[in-house]
């Protein structure tokens, strides 16, 4: 397949562009240069293709946000049909039908309680409205300056959680390899360990590491409940720290102990939101309504920027007031609630729902599961995680050691590429190679991401 657009300018030269004008995310651009990744020209199904004409699985959903595949009729006609009335204008004082309505969809269809949407544009500024949103809730339901109480400004995060890039994100998330340089900036948080047990620390048992990590919540939070903002974390699964899945029932053991303080939960579901996982929201498997919920990535269904800060009525009642009052949550963005983006949200979320798209993820996360066991025998595997969609192989040097290889290998990049000759696009996280196919991806295609990855590992690592 060919684009429609017709390029303007020589193969060549738009590689010479992309590796010395595009600034690349995440991405060492020495490396990219040398390797002329991909330049994607159309997409049509689960495939993209690229300016040379070679056509590519797209096994992450464009970055874990792409839902139903690529060129879908009827998102691709929401979005025509809102150009014909109007792309964009502003929340500020004004609103739009599409951007009105997809709010009332998402309180329909969130955890019960959650009555309120605050619209934003990319998962790190769904979590910094959050941030900021509790921190005025506390200030003004205690008085705000003429209560001489202490202010409640700090928060409880996850050990190699990741909640994004702004600087509030990141003070939250903290993954080293990403933000060791801008620990001088960040403010303070209480951290509790991840509770995982591929690797425990010494002197503990994995049964007893758990125990541990369980208590943590209750004391850390006993001991700082006067001061404590919020509590933030991604419900279920740590998927940029490499797939980290928690075990059942710690995010309802969160919710008990925080609802016992009075600590507002914070459910970031940028990346696990809208069925990754099995149900539309993490949140609905321990039966679980946060305080604040953070959307993003498939809330559009992979095509436009957009994400929603959702709330409860008490947070949200802490702001009403008059002007003069200075309740006001002076935060936004110029794109919040973009027409065109509420459009094909609305559009992806009536095909979820015609076309049964969370019976595909149950039928889909057996066959993965299935897949899976052939490619955790491998001898450099050394775990295979996996929550629904969301998928982490784990790559080790020695398998019964669990060594990692050196960093400077990059074997997770390394696979990769094996990926990319076999007309397959992935991502590493470090040694971790992840699988996040789209929701809606049928058997075929699912068993095409497996083979080529197992090929691509077994390449990689006998190198």
């Amino acid at each position: 397949m060919t684009s429609s657009t017709a390029i303007q300018h020589s193969v060549e030269q738009l590689y010479a562009w992309d590796g010395r004008d595009v600034w690349h995310p995440f991405t060492p651009m020495t490396v990219h240069a040398r390797e002329k990744p991909p330049i994607i020209t159309s997409g049509e199904g689960f495939y993209v293709f690229d300016v040379e004409g070679r056509k590519y699985l797209d096994g992450i959903s464009s970055l874990w946000c792409n839902v139903h595949g690529h060129r879908v009729p009827e998102l691709d006609d929401a979005i025509r049909s809102q150009l014909d009335e109007i792309a964009h204008t502003t929340l500020l004082g004004t609103s739009t039908p599409t951007a009105i309505e997809l709010a009332h969809k998402i309180v329909e269809q969130t955890p019960e309680g959650l009555n309120h949407v605050f619209y934003s544009d990319a998962g790190s500024t769904a979590v910094e409205a959050a941030l900021k949103m509790v921190v005025q809730y506390h200030y003004q339901k205690e008085g705000g300056r003429e209560s001489g109480k202490p202010r409640r400004t700090m928060f409880v995060r996850v050990a190699e959680a990741y909640h994004g890039d702004t600087i509030g994100s990141v003070s939250v998330g903290r993954i080293d390899a990403f933000h060791g340089s801008l620990e001088g900036m960040l403010f303070d948080t209480l951290t509790i360990p991840c509770p995982v047990a591929y690797r425990v620390p010494e002197g503990y048992t994995a049964d007893s590491w758990l125990e541990h990590c369980y208590a943590e919540v209750e004391r850390l939070i006993a001991e700082n409940a006067d001061r404590i903002a919020g509590f933030i974390m991604e419900p279920l699964v740590q998927g940029a720290a490499g797939v980290m899945v928690h075990p059942e029932g710690y995010l309802r053991h969160v919710r008990e102990v925080t609802a016992k303080h009075g600590i507002p939960l914070i459910a970031d579901e940028v990346a696990v939101g809208f069925g990754k996982t099995g149900t539309l929201f993490a949140c609905e498997q321990e039966q679980v309504t946060p305080d604040i919920l953070c959307l993003a990535k498939g809330i559009t269904g992979g095509y436009l920027p957009l994400a929603a800060t959702v709330t409860t009525s008490e947070i949200f009642d802490a702001f009403l007031g008059e002007p003069s009052e200075g309740k006001t949550f002076f935060h936004g963005h110029t794109y919040t609630g973009n027409a065109l983006a509420c459009a094909v949200a609305l559009a992806s979320w009536k095909l979820i729902e015609e076309r049964d798209v969370l019976e595909n993820v149950a039928s889909a996360t057996d066959y993965l599961q299935q897949r899976m066991s052939e490619v955790a025998e491998h001898p450099h595997v050394g775990e295979v995680r996996q929550k629904g969609m969301m998928i982490g192989i784990e790559l080790v040097l020695d398998k019964e050691a669990k060594t990692p290889y050196p960093a400077e290998q990059r074997i997770g990049h390394q696979v990769t590429l094996a990926a990319r000759k076999r007309g397959l696009i992935i991502r590493p996280l470090g040694n971790v190679v992840i699988l996040m196919p789209a929701i809606a991806m049928p058997q075929q295609q699912l068993a095409e991401l497996c083979d080529k990855t197992l090929e691509a590992i077994r390449e990689a690592c006998s190198a």
